[in-house]
């Protein structure tokens, strides 16, 4: 794991987090990676690492899967992909008992919206082929690092050559503990003491829709909006 910038120093915005981070990772360019981006706000952010090493750029889409009653505590995750996958926090899920069929029902529901929030930002683009290929999963930072774990744990299922996680910003124990779960971890800053991702942009307006299905398009070369 890797600190490149002062902790003192902002992002302009994602776009120029997304430049500070293609330098960082310009090793990887002959590896010919795929470049993952969690939406929304990973998707400015990943397309100049993309730009950058010449790689193509998608999207990581990952649901919780709630309690039931409890939608915040989550049993496990479902991440989109040519074969989805899901994680499950099994001594939890042991704890909660929830009635017989209800995971499966459950996980059948929010694979319905992984599709339709794909077919939302990449059309009739097919998911990606993650198998023997060396990925770099991308946000604008980290804060707990729930979601980003669980596609992590999701992707490697897929059995990629290599996982390399690239973020902005993130606290330096959620950092810590993510570096197991991956192959390189690159972190630009890691404040101490954190607050939220968003104190380190001066700019950290939401990314819309339109934005990520923009910059998809034009990643792929295809026209824009």
């Amino acid at each position: 794991m890797r600190a490149y910038m002062p902790e003192s120093q902002l992002f302009r915005d994602r776009t120029h987090a997304g430049q500070e981070l293609a330098e960082a990772l310009h090793h990887l360019a002959e590896a010919q990676p795929l470049v993952l981006a969690l939406p929304r706000g990973g998707v400015p952010v990943a397309f100049e690492v993309a730009q950058r090493l010449g790689a193509p750029l998608d999207l990581v889409l990952v649901r919780k899967i709630g309690a039931p009653g409890n939608e915040e505590l989550a049993l496990g995750a479902v991440i989109d992909g040519a074969e989805p996958k899901w994680v499950i926090n099994q001594e939890l899920f042991n704890q909660i008992a929830p009635p017989p069929n209800w995971f499966e029902e459950e996980m059948q529901r929010q694979l319905t919206e992984l599709e339709r929030r794909r077919h939302r930002y990449c059309g009739e683009r097919p998911a990606p082929v993650i198998a023997d290929r060396c990925v770099i999963v991308i946000d604008d930072g980290i804060a707990t690092g729930a979601t980003v774990r669980a596609a992590l744990k999701g992707l490697k299922q897929s059995k990629p050559s290599c996982v390399v996680l690239a973020v902005p910003v993130g606290p330096r124990d959620v950092i810590e503990m993510l570096r197991a779960d991956v192959d390189e971890l690159i972190c630009l800053a890691m404040p101490e003491p954190f607050i939220g991702v968003g104190c380190h942009y001066r700019n950290f307006e939401q990314t819309s829709d339109e934005q990520v299905v923009d910059l998809l398009a034009r990643a792929s070369g295809q026209p824009g909006l």
